[in-house]
């Protein structure tokens, strides 16, 4: 059982850890929250910034560093750990700067192939280092039939209720037993580490580094063995902002001519599959984290999420979860205006 800690108290656990680390806890100014309980800080010693990550525990502190020192020893950039305190849920981080890809992009719009090629080449990096006997995939539990049909089952639980509908035992059962014969087909299918939340608000743009190593990497802590093509379709069917379907299309054809040996009818149903299960879960995640969490300005996104929904759904073998769709939500509690 965790035992909730007031802020304040939070607070002067965190400036005892930035004092320990040899750097002022005067200085520290917010820099990011997100979905989770994590918040970030920037402070300032004799050397330079730092950021902390402030993670209550139980928190994924260990998993965040396990993860970064694998991901590190494939040739990717991400935040050098410099301090510990797992017990008390701090880290003291390499400060990769303001310049996320989020940032970029809306600054120089016309930039967007560059980048998404450079974070697109990443995955292939890393991908190609898994599929070595040499470069086992590390110790994360499995992207499942569990784990993603807990995913989709937001949907029901949080969505659905939102815009007045209420599933039976029955109906919930029936719903999530369509996606039993998809899931089954990304568990057969080719396996890598998933970071799960491959986007431009978690990718940074590292000025001075060569190659992959100017994509800098972050909030991979999550990650899970699973299917293929799930990075980089995130990255390319992104919740929070629109990609020109040419520039989706370019980085699908850059990752299946990188690597050869993946064949591109079995990739791109795998990412339909991806896309419309990410999607699903996304819609019931965010009206939870509207209606349990006090943060509502996840629901700007449903729109664009229901469009990639719908998109997916497109795919002949996802039928049965198109018609599931039509038959249960119609277009009017699709655009209803939740808050």
């Amino acid at each position: 059982m965790t035992i909730p800690v007031s802020q304040q108290d939070r607070a002067a656990s965190r400036t005892a850890f930035v004092a320990a680390c040899g750097l002022n806890p005067a200085t520290a100014v917010f820099v990011a929250g997100d979905a989770s309980p994590r918040t970030y800080y920037r402070v300032t010693g004799a050397d330079g910034t730092a950021i902390v990550m402030d993670d209550p525990p139980p928190g994924e502190i260990p998993a965040f560093v396990s993860l970064a020192r694998f991901l590190a020893g494939q040739g990717l950039s991400v935040p050098e750990i410099r301090a510990e305190d797992r017990d008390n849920g701090f880290l003291l981080l390499e400060d990769f700067g303001d310049l996320s890809y989020g940032r970029a992009l809306a600054a120089a719009p016309d930039q967007a192939l560059p980048l998404y090629t450079l974070a697109t080449d990443a995955l292939c990096q890393l991908h190609d280092r898994l599929s070595t006997r040499q470069n086992p995939l590390p110790d994360v539990p499995p992207y499942d039939h569990a784990f993603l049909s807990f995913e989709v089952s937001l949907f029901c639980d949080w969505f659905l209720p939102a815009v007045g509908i209420t599933l039976s035992a029955t109906e919930r059962r029936g719903f999530l037993e369509l996606w039993d014969p998809l899931f089954r087909v990304l568990e057969e299918g080719p396996q890598t580490l998933v970071l799960r939340d491959f986007h431009v608000d978690n990718l940074m743009v590292l000025s001075g580094r060569a190659g992959t190593g100017a994509c800098g990497l972050l909030d991979f802590q999550s990650a899970r063995r699973g299917p293929l093509p799930y990075d980089l379709m995130s990255l390319m069917e992104d919740a929070r902002r629109d990609i020109a379907p040419d520039l989706r299309q370019a980085m699908q054809n850059r990752y299946l001519a990188a690597r050869p040996t993946v064949t591109a009818e079995t990739f791109r149903r795998d990412w339909s599959i991806c896309a419309a299960q990410r999607h699903t879960k996304v819609i019931g995640g965010f009206v939870r984290t509207w209606q349990r969490d006090g943060k509502p300005h996840y629901l700007g996104h449903l729109p664009r999420v229901w469009d990639l929904l719908d998109r997916a759904l497109s795919h002949p073998d996802l039928m049965a979860i198109r018609a599931w769709f039509d038959d249960h939500v119609p277009p009017v509690l699709r655009q209803r205006k939740l808050q």
